[in-house]
């Protein structure tokens, strides 16, 4: 029994020393708040990877529109089908900076 105690007494004499010198020696960080000079690049990127997102989106949504319409004058439906897919993708990607700025991004 006094075997145990002293052991959970070691142990609780650690982690009192741990906390004591983790206040003791707890230095002020003072960072500067303007984080600009970081988030700027990455910022320029995000932009630039949205807006080519949305040029491959209109050009898809182009190229399954026409689709659609030959689909259309031939009757086939498969091709329809596909094209409407084709056409839903592309409404997304080229709409991916409108829902980008409703989420909050």
């Amino acid at each position: 029994m006094k075997k145990r105690f002293n052991k959970v007494k070691s142990i609780v004499y650690a982690i009192l020393a741990a906390l004591y010198m983790t206040v003791v020696n707890a230095e002020m960080v003072l960072a500067d708040t303007d984080t600009s000079a970081v988030t700027k690049p990455l910022d320029n990127l995000k932009t630039l990877v949205v807006a080519i997102i949305g040029a491959i989106g209109v050009i898809i949504l182009a190229k399954n529109v026409m689709e659609f319409a030959q689909a259309y004058q031939g009757a086939d439906s498969s091709t329809m089908n596909s094209a409407l897919k084709g056409i839903v993708a592309g409404v997304m990607m080229a709409a991916i900076s409108s829902v980008l700025t409703l989420l909050g991004f």
